[in-house]
């Protein structure tokens, strides 16, 4: 069985937290944060393509009630961009994933790599690879 990186993004107003699985996909870790700036989805492909990646998990922030937050408007935006250049974007419950990246580290340059990290891990987990 052959199977490529994942990669996966924790969108913000202000930063976009990404992390990368092992080259099996199987298990995930923090890689960077980039700056959410008008050039934002092209450093997320460099990073993609230079890393091997043909998907991407973007966590999908929703409310207790199951909702859509406001920020989803952006991500979405993002979601469809990488698409449009040719990525298979999927969609990952981040519900508190950056709660408990900072319970884990402190909060850091890196909490939000680290957030990305446990929205991808929940993906590998529940996809059973």
């Amino acid at each position: 069985m052959t199977t490529s990186r994942l990669m996966a993004i924790d969108y913000g107003e202000k930063r976009i937290g990404v992390a990368l699985s092992d080259d099996k996909g199987m298990m995930a870790f923090p890689h960077s944060v980039v700056p959410n700036a008008r050039d934002f989805v092209s450093k997320l492909a460099d990073i993609a393509r230079k890393n091997q990646v043909d998907t991407i998990v973007m966590g999908d922030s929703k409310n207790y009630a199951g909702d859509r937050n406001p920020i989803m408007k952006g991500a979405l935006e993002c979601a469809d961009a990488l698409r449009a250049i040719g990525f298979r974007v999927e969609l990952e419950s981040e519900l508190l994933s950056s709660h408990q990246a900072s319970h884990f580290q402190g909060k850091t340059a890196m909490t939000d790599a680290a957030a990305a990290s446990i929205i991808l891990q929940s993906y590998i987990d529940r996809a059973g690879r």
